[in-house]
């Protein structure tokens, strides 16, 4: 368990060979903000650095403060993704894969906060799950090319999703995606597990990669004050007041999710500290395959009724609108 100054000064120290390229989904506020923050700080500004969100305002503010690089060419730059939209996400992907052939670190935050039941996207995916987990899933899977190109290239390529690593529950099989059977507890244990069974996954998958799933603890962001729930953002004005001795700033958070990005393992806790695969991992190799072939259905069925409306054009968007 390490200091944030020890923390702090081993980031510091981070000085790769080559100009690393940093994607950070969810980088517009919160964690992922705070791990772009302290990446920008302690490269100098000397990497290219993009922030993947839904707030350019926010972003634009954020990019404004980082250390001007010294390198020609490096640049700093936000593209918009709403992550609960798979169509958005594979639109993005494909963009950056153009723009960045070659990605060392891929870092995923996304979050939401929301007391509602289920709540479907207009891709029949729950909000929840699909900011938290599918989204996620997604992106990493579409830039799995510009890591392995890292790879090739004897560099850093290094995947981070922030969640709840070891917080999860079991994994029923049966009804990936809770269409059967929802409730808040349940997406909110999916979430966790299924993260954790996605790493683990592509770490057999890719072995060239660095994959990571951590848990970040009590982070003072500002997810409650957005939330949809009344309940909830009146406990975001509130709440701060008496928690703030027991957890972490954003700049903190970032830190040490930092160091854990940079030295850790393949899970870990809110100090960076490795779990390894033993505390609280509901996993197991059908688990694992069903879940990806799941995941991959689902988020790519858009891709497919994209196919579909270019072939029957304007009939088959009408069936889809209006036919029952």
């Amino acid at each position: 368990m390490l200091s944030l100054s020890t923390v702090r000064s081993v980031n510091a120290g981070f000085a790769p060979s080559y100009t690393p390229v940093a994607i950070f989904v969810g980088g517009t506020s919160g964690i992922g903000q705070g791990m772009a923050e302290a990446f920008a700080r302690h490269t100098n500004g000397n990497a290219h650095i993009v922030l993947v969100g839904r707030n350019r305002a926010a972003a634009e503010a954020i990019l404004a403060t980082f250390p001007k690089p010294a390198i020609p060419g490096i640049s700093h730059e936000f593209v918009e993704c709403d992550i609960s939209l798979m169509k958005n996400v594979r639109l993005v992907a494909k963009e950056l894969s153009t723009r960045t052939p070659k990605i060392n670190f891929l870092v995923l935050t996304p979050g939401v906060m929301t007391l509602n039941g289920r709540n479907e996207t207009e891709e029949g995916i729950d909000r929840k799950l699909a900011v938290h987990y599918y989204g996620r899933w997604r992106f990493i899977r579409d830039l799995l090319p510009g890591l392995e190109s890292a790879t090739k290239a004897g560099e850093d390529a290094k995947v981070m999703t922030v969640l709840s690593a070891g917080h999860g529950g079991t994994i029923d099989i049966e009804d990936l995606g809770l269409k059967k059977s929802y409730s808040l507890a349940k997406a909110a244990a999916a979430a966790p597990t299924y993260s954790d069974i996605m790493i683990n996954d592509l770490a057999v998958r890719y072995p060239g990669l660095s994959l990571l799933h951590s848990f970040p603890g009590g982070v003072r962001t500002g997810l409650l004050k957005a939330s949809d729930s009344p309940f909830l953002r009146i406990l975001g004005a509130t709440l701060p007041l008496f928690l703030t001795p027991f957890t972490y700033s954003v700049e903190a958070a970032g830190e040490h999710q930092l160091y854990a990005l940079l030295k850790a393992g393949a899970r870990t806790d809110d100090r960076s500290d490795d779990i390894g695969l033993t505390k609280g991992y509901y996993g197991n190799p059908e688990a694992m395959a069903r879940l990806w072939k799941h995941t991959e259905d689902e988020t790519s069925s858009i891709q497919r009724g994209e196919n579909k409306t270019n072939c029957l054009g304007f009939v088959y968007s009408f069936c889809m609108r209006f036919c029952p």
